[in-house]
């Protein structure tokens, strides 16, 4: 929306020249192709999304945030299709005028300060508090929701992302299961890792933090201060403190669609979190490997629900 600044240097000297009429689209992340390890898909009703890993971070913060706040789905349509005209889905720190960040806000229109706004979960607050005072941006068209509150001076541009934003949406709030896959290096977990107080791994605990600032209050479970020795199958990732489960109970459709949200969010931030295993819903993801595949657990006597995890997402780090 607020336009791109060119650069032209020559050796020592740096000579600007950028004639501006109307509003310049940005291209300068056009050429961003890969995340921190891997790019991520989106497959719903056969649209396909692929982002990088980066974008990927950012479009499943938004996703948690609204789901935090308890908006629906069309919410984070309007905002991933925002942040995706606005600044390509990247936190980037320049922009046209004073615009910053994913949403490309500015300091001069009250949106905060700078700082403020470079942080993605601040500026995905803001753009949502400023949603919701929309009167019925729920019915209406994703580009006029996201013009009400951007005010852009091309607000159809928005139109050219409403699919894309849409079946992220759905992959990311839990609608579409097993709908989100990001390609990720694999390899063997870190052995005999010091547990801190929470009876996890430092990684595994950052993941467990990192659930509870996203989400808010959330059922945890599969670890305990000291460690855990009981209650898992022989071989477990809990044993070495590396696994938490997060529960959906009792298994509903409504508890279904929330744990696909979290599966997919830490599908997302895989790289970040260095998380290894996923597993929900009889479906399992690893990384190394591709995408969700049927899950097969070992033969026991507990629980088909549990043995299949249609109760609880499982998450295991590296170490």
């Amino acid at each position: 929306m607020r336009g791109r600044v060119v650069a032209v240097v020559v050796g020592l000297l740096a000579v600007a020249i950028v004639a501006v009429v109307g509003v310049v689209i940005f291209n300068a992340v056009e050429d961003i192709v890969s995340g921190p390890d891997g790019d991520c898909t989106a497959v719903v009703d056969d649209h396909e999304v692929e982002i990088s890993g980066t974008q990927a971070e950012n479009a499943s913060l938004i996703a948690a945030i609204a789901i935090e706040r308890g908006l629906p789905a069309r919410a984070v349509s309007i905002a991933l299709a925002t942040a995706f005209q606005e600044s390509k889905l990247v936190n980037i720190d320049y922009g046209d005028r004073d615009s910053l960040g994913l949403f490309q806000q500015r300091p001069s229109q009250g949106w905060g300060t700078a700082e403020e706004i470079l942080d993605p979960v601040y500026s995905t607050n803001a753009f949502y508090d400023a949603l919701v005072q929309v009167d019925g941006y729920e019915e209406m068209a994703i580009t006029e929701a996201a013009q009400e509150v951007q005010r852009s001076a091309f607000p159809s541009a928005y139109a050219d992302h409403e699919d894309d934003a849409r079946a992220l949406a759905s992959a990311l709030t839990g609608y579409s299961p097993a709908a989100f896959s990001c390609d990720l290096d694999g390899g063997a977990p870190s052995a005999d890792e010091e547990l801190v107080d929470s009876g996890l791994t430092a990684r595994a605990d950052a993941v467990r933090e990192d659930l509870l600032d996203r989400y808010g209050d959330l059922d945890l479970g599969g670890f305990a201060p000291g460690g855990v020795s009981t209650g898992h199958m022989e071989g477990s990732a809990h044993y070495e403190g590396r696994a938490i489960d997060v529960f959906f109970r009792p298994v509903n459709d409504a508890n279904r669609t929330s744990g696909w949200a979290v599966a997919h969010y830490l599908v997302g931030n895989a790289a970040r979190l260095e998380i290894r295993t996923v597993i929900f819903d009889d479906r399992i993801w690893t990384a190394g490997r591709d995408g969700w595949r049927d899950y097969d657990p070992p033969e026991s006597s507990g629980s088909q629900e549990i043995l299949e995890h249609r109760d609880h997402v499982h998450v295991d780090v590296f170490g």
